[in-house]
């Protein structure tokens, strides 16, 4: 490759990136998940397109799992850890043995009902049973639902992808034929533990480094916790050989969830280069794939483990998953429902393509098939079916940003706040806010105006707020303010989270 032939391809990667930005708003406006597009905009610029050729499974591979780290990261530091703490045990039963049910409903519809050998069948039950992190994080945001089901999907999404990588492994080299059912089990509690352990010190230690350390930029602060979570990722899979993806999710959700200095900025640059990955994932998905090689007979297949996956065995995961948690019917529907297909179980059956499985490019062109008609049927669905079965979240438009500034000199943060359209924190006074003593609101900025507020300042929507905490003070001063915007000047009553949801 010289310069020009460089020049060539950045014009191109430039023009597929512009015209994927700019399908994110009509994709929006359909209802439909960005996904869609972008394998479109992949299948277009393939072979059966355009004619560019793209057939590595082994670089698809490998730069699918490199995506996936950075959605994984994305997901982590911007879920809500207050949401996933109560139903992270409802989550890690979901993503294992949750996933096991499914395997066995999909692996048995496949030999029993079509036809296929063991090996294919456990290996489309597998590639087609977890939920996708990016279609869930990118869908599930879009629709306020109450933060208990929100929380156990992602964390569902964010630890599912571990036993199922290690399980299509196992299966496509023949290891699991070969040294057992217990060997497996063994190997994925062993990745999965130790993994969330590894990537739980990881978050603990970087929390105390980031802080301490008062870096050059705020530019600076999005680079190293994206770092620190590949470091997680790579660390655990190289050193001790447990689930990376298991780990860069446990250190995103404790690196998201510390109130790190310029957060928002943060997340804006993570929101960011997680999109790219998607695209990128999406994109070259699609060019991998080959429309002229899928037959009515695969469509076929796609159709009949499309439903036995997410009509029964989805449902029979939920329903045996949800037993010891008491969780209500209604919310049990929406789970099952809502357990999203999208690039994982694509770039899943990548494994067996470059183990080079005999049929395992049927395997792909199935389960791309799949992922398309059923992320089409389900992802516009979501929104009308959580309002049907009422599992809404009323709190959901009253959450306020809060941006944190280290003040080091001063032994304080800066927390920039702005108050939204339907925050409660509108109409209270300053004085009303009752923070923790010691702590100033010095500045509002309201439409570009600046001045010093007093006790008796009434706050608006719209408005910018400065307010300064000494660090000791900070997460208190910063769960008071949700608290209010949640449920006004009354928030003392009802608890930080304001009115509980049932």
């Amino acid at each position: 490759m010289d310069v020009h032939e460089l020049d060539r391809i950045l014009l191109a990667g430039a023009a597929v990136l512009l015209v994927a930005i700019v399908a994110v708003r009509l994709s929006g406006r359909l209802g439909l998940p960005s996904l869609l597009i972008y394998l479109g905009m992949g299948l277009l610029l393939g072979e059966s397109g355009l004619g560019v050729e793209f057939e590595n499974a082994e670089l698809a591979h490998a730069l699918g799992f490199a995506a996936l780290v950075i959605i994984l990261t994305e997901g982590g530091l911007t879920t809500r850890w207050n949401e996933v703490r109560p139903v992270m045990p409802l989550g890690v039963v979901l993503a294992t043995l949750g996933v096991a049910i499914s395997v066995g409903v999909v692996a048995c519809v496949a030999h029993f009902v079509l036809g296929l050998d063991w090996q294919l069948a456990v290996l489309l039950g597998a590639v087609t049973s977890p939920t996708d992190a990016a279609a869930v994080f990118s869908v599930l945001r879009r629709v306020p639902i109450r933060p208990r089901l929100r929380g156990a999907l992602e964390a569902e999404s964010g630890l599912n992808d571990a036993p199922t990588v290690l399980l299509v492994t196992l299966v496509s080299t023949g290891e699991v034929a070969d040294k057992g059912f217990l060997h497996f089990s063994g190997l994925v509690i062993y990745e999965l533990v130790v993994g969330a352990l590894f990537g739980f010190v990881v978050g603990a230690v970087s929390v105390g480094l980031l802080r301490r350390v008062a870096l050059g930029s705020a530019g600076l602060y999005p680079l190293a916790i994206v770092s620190l979570a590949v470091i997680s990722y790579a660390g655990g899979t190289v050193l001790l050989h447990v689930s990376g993806f298991a780990a860069v999710y446990v250190t995103s959700l404790v690196l998201g969830r510390a109130e790190l200095p310029h957060r928002v900025a943060t997340r804006s640059f993570v929101d960011g280069i997680a999109w790219l990955a998607q695209i990128g994932l999406f994109v070259m998905l699609g060019l991998l794939a080959s429309p002229g090689r899928i037959r009515l007979n695969d469509v076929v297949i796609a159709l009949v483990i499309g439903i036995a996956v997410t009509v029964v065995g989805r449902f029979a995961a939920v329903w045996l998953s949800a037993l010891p948690f008491r969780i209500p019917w209604r919310e049990q529907t929406f789970l099952a429902w809502a357990g999203l297909r999208g690039a994982v179980p694509i770039v899943l059956a990548t494994i067996p393509l470059a183990e080079h499985v005999p049929h395992a490019d049927r395997i792909f062109d199935v389960v791309f098939v799949l992922v398309l008609l059923f992320t089409l049927l389900q992802g516009p669905s979501l929104p009308w079916l959580a309002k049907r079965l009422g599992v809404l979240d009323d709190n959901a438009a009253h959450e306020v940003d809060i941006d944190v500034a280290p003040l080091e000199s001063l032994g304080a943060d800066m927390l920039q706040v702005q108050i939204p359209s339907q925050s409660r924190l509108a109409g209270v006074e300053i004085g009303e806010l009752r923070l923790p003593h010691g702590v100033s609101v010095s500045l509002v900025i309201r439409e570009q105006q600046a001045f010093v507020p007093e006790r008796r300042t009434v706050l608006r929507a719209g408005d910018a707020v400065l307010v300064v905490a000494p660090n000791a003070l900070r997460e208190q001063t910063v769960r008071r303010l949700r608290a209010v915007s949640r449920a006004g000047r009354l928030a003392g009553w009802f608890g930080e989270r304001g009115r509980e949801q049932h």
